[in-house]
């Protein structure tokens, strides 16, 4: 093990200073060995020299593990969703969606908060965004990300005819670790008023923050902080986890061209699932199996179906 870069974790800094404490220990326990009367009281010394080597090592191994896994499932992310084809209903599909999402964020004990929205006249999301922290909430969460199709009479709707209208999922992890650096150059920063509840500083106060990354045209636009400085530094976090998520999908797309497995890709413009409502339906195209009780699933109770994905189980699908 390499003390120094142990060191500089403070996760095992500790165990990094016990490490050389047990090598100075064991270095002047072995020049005593050399002496009258004492090797054998040396042998015994660094037999338990050793022993506590073995539980410090085994310490330092769980906890650079634990930091492996929280690396490639992060316990924060961003949910994305977007209003697809299918107009006003498609953005009232958007905001059926996100309330989905947050009572299964709520049954499972996570945290959920809203960063930005943009909201039609009859209370439907165009776009939103939401952060979400919580053990296991990208492991969990990642196989969202797609096209979420619905097919059901819009309330809207005079003739009792029904539509099928779409709106997209995505799903960001938020990393601790990045190698991607953002050039100044490259940002354009906006503000505006964030609007909305929050008291009278919120509307006479430009503490939204928008940035645009110039060379790819991702942006993002944070107005759940109070201050511009600290929304500033959140679309900041957001922009640099996209541009990492991009650039590590690119490198595995070159390490493993067939990652993409059973269940898709991970593409938002990829057709994941039909939400029938005439039929009580639910189908996930990627595993090719369908449930039925849709409010039950729009209450949040989508955990055989995350369990589903996670498996990746296949079986018989209703896909249309």
């Amino acid at each position: 093990m390499n003390i120094d870069e142990l060191k500089k974790n403070p996760r095992t800094h500790y165990l990094a200073l016990e490490l050389e404490r047990l090598s100075a220990r064991e270095l002047e326990t072995t020049s005593l060995a050399n002496e009258e009367g004492m090797a054998e009281l040396a042998a015994e010394e660094l037999k338990a020299i050793s022993a506590e080597r073995d539980v410090v090592e085994l310490q330092i191994k769980d906890i650079l593990d634990k930091e492996r896994e929280e690396e490639e499932f992060p316990n924060e992310l961003v949910l994305e969703i977007r209003a697809g084809a299918g107009g006003d209903e498609a953005a009232l599909f958007a905001a059926n969606l996100a309330e989905m999402y947050e009572r299964y964020v709520e049954k499972m004990g996570w945290s959920w908060k809203k960063i930005d929205a943009s909201e039609n006249d009859l209370g439907g999301y165009k776009d939103v965004s939401f952060e979400i922290k919580g053990r296991d909430c990208f492991k969990l969460m990642q196989f969202e990300t797609g096209v979420h199709r619905v097919q059901r009479i819009p309330a809207t709707e005079k003739q009792g005819r029904i539509h099928t209208s779409t709106a997209s999922v995505a799903i960001m992890p938020i990393r601790q670790k990045f190698t991607v650096e953002l050039n100044p150059a490259d940002l354009e920063f906006e503000t505006s008023r964030a609007g909305g509840a929050g008291g009278q500083n919120v509307n006479k106060v430009e503490s939204a923050v928008r940035v645009i990354h110039k060379p790819t045209g991702i942006s993002f636009r944070s107005t759940v902080e109070r201050s511009q400085l600290a929304n500033k530094e959140r679309v900041l976090a957001l922009l640099k986890s996209k541009l990492q998520q991009i650039r590590d999908e690119a490198e595995a797309a070159k390490d493993d061209a067939s990652r993409k497995g059973q269940i898709g890709s991970g593409d938002r413009s990829e057709k994941i699932r039909t939400y029938n409502y005439p039929q009580d339906r639910i189908t996930d195209h990627r595993i090719k199996q369908s449930w039925s009780n849709i409010p039950g699933f729009m209450a949040g109770n989508i955990d055989k179906m995350i369990a589903a994905l996670a498996a990746g189980e296949t079986g018989d699908s209703d896909e249309e």
